[in-house]
């Protein structure tokens, strides 16, 4: 059945800031500070009592080094916010900022909030992906007999070979995202849910909006590139003389593919990039205690597991999970929030649930905006409700893979 009494009062996010090696217009302030601005501007807007939030729960991946130690209680601390608001950091890999924010629903559904904040941060300037050492699967041998989890550009590029998807298909996807993306930002599509990052020694802005989008990226030069996983598919699996190749391990997993065709490059991949998000949840006593009006509401979510090796197929299936606990349908869903992760996976979810292109990721997505791993779902949250309003729709789904075989979905309502 749906959540009931769960309300959306705000969202706000940073920029997205690009990452070149070690740099970006973000690297020189802690993810701390970035998160910590996105909180304090959040019970900022919404004029909320801060005392009275009750947690704070937050997604990161890799949470080691400047984003180890709780950086979501650091981050509060960082804002100035109460002592009293505890605060918690989880990890279900990309979907940790949807996971967050569902969690914290959660709470409130069940009565035991009233006041939550959800969110996420990455900042994949100053902690690297990976930077945890557990590479895809712990390094747990054992496992890896079981499951030989790779990294997804070559499980996207083997979703790819097997849905038939080309590279003209993957370069088109991936240009309409930039086109789009361009389109918002031309249009002040993001301002809403936007904040600038200032930095605290100068007072001066640091990031005031996205700046990965290439507008200038057309099928031709996409054409050019060359295919950016073929390189680590043919690595071998380990050390010894004669080992297969990583390739090799994931053909044995599907014997009925003969060859991963490669597919996938740089530009129809997401990329990578700075940033924070969050979201301030409620009950509806709260809201009439303190006469707010809520922006939107949590309708339903669902998450779930699928094949490891594959990892990013199982998008189709919680959708309509989420649906149906929603009792909801695809046609009451106005608008798609499909993560970029790679080309080929909203053009999976598109296919398997035979949805309007026109319906999904109308500003871009992940490609042309960038994926920071820990905060992008509570960013597409912002998002998508920021568009419903515009458009006067009513219902959004949002919706990621995560490594390890994961998926999840959240529906929302606009309510203003």
């Amino acid at each position: 059945m749906p959540l009931k009494g769960v309300f959306i009062l705000d969202c706000l996010r940073t920029p997205r800031a690009r990452v070149k090696g070690d740099s970006s217009a973000l690297s020189g302030l802690h993810p701390q500070e970035m998160l910590g601005q996105t909180l304090k501007g959040l019970v900022k807007r919404t004029k909320v009592e801060p005392q009275e939030i009750n947690d704070a729960i937050i997604g990161c991946v890799s949470e080691v080094g400047d984003q180890g130690a709780n950086i979501g209680r650091n981050a509060a601390l960082t804002a100035g916010l109460p002592i009293s608001l505890g605060a918690v950091t989880l990890n279900r890999c990309c979907a940790s900022g949807l996971q967050a924010i569902n969690f914290a629903a959660a709470e409130i559904a069940c009565g035991m909030a009233e006041l939550m904040i959800g969110g996420g941060v990455e900042s994949m300037s100053r902690v690297k992906m990976a930077s945890d050492g557990g590479g895809m699967d712990g390094n747990n041998v054992l496992l890896r007999e079981k499951y030989l989890q790779v990294p997804q550009g070559i499980s996207a590029d083997l979703i790819a070979t097997m849905e038939n998807f080309s590279r003209e298909e993957l370069d088109a996807f991936a240009v309409a995202s930039q086109q789009k993306a361009q389109a918002a930002q031309s249009t002040e599509k993001f301002a809403k849910s936007l904040i600038a990052v200032i930095d605290p020694a100068t007072g001066g802005v640091l990031l005031d909006r996205d700046n990965f989008p290439r507008p200038e990226t057309s099928l031709a030069t996409l054409a050019a590139l060359g295919p950016a996983f073929a390189t680590a598919a043919a690595m071998p699996l380990d050390s010894s003389a004669g080992a297969p190749t990583l390739e090799a391990g994931v053909l044995k997993h599907f014997p009925e593919v003969s060859k991963i065709e490669h597919r996938h490059t740089a530009g129809t991949a997401s990329g990578i990039v700075d940033g924070a998000a969050a979201v301030l949840l409620c009950s509806e006593n709260y809201l009439k205690r303190n006469n707010l009006k809520a922006r939107g509401r949590i309708v339903s979510y669902a998450v779930g597991g699928c094949d490891p090796v594959s990892m990013m197929v199982g998008q189709p299936d919680i959708v309509r999970k989420a649906l149906k606990l929603a009792d909801l349908s695809i046609a009451d869903i106005d608008l798609f929030e499909i993560n970029e992760a790679f080309a080929a996976i909203p053009l999976l979810v598109i296919k398997k649930l035979s949805l309007d292109p026109a319906r999904v990721n109308v500003n871009g997505g992940a490609i042309a905006l960038g994926h920071p791993l820990g905060a992008t779902g509570a960013i597409l949250v912002g998002t998508a409700l920021d568009e419903l309003e515009v458009r006067q729709k009513r219902y959004a789904l949002i919706t990621l893979c995560a490594a390890g075989g994961q998926a999840i979905a959240t529906i929302i309502e606009r309510l203003e």
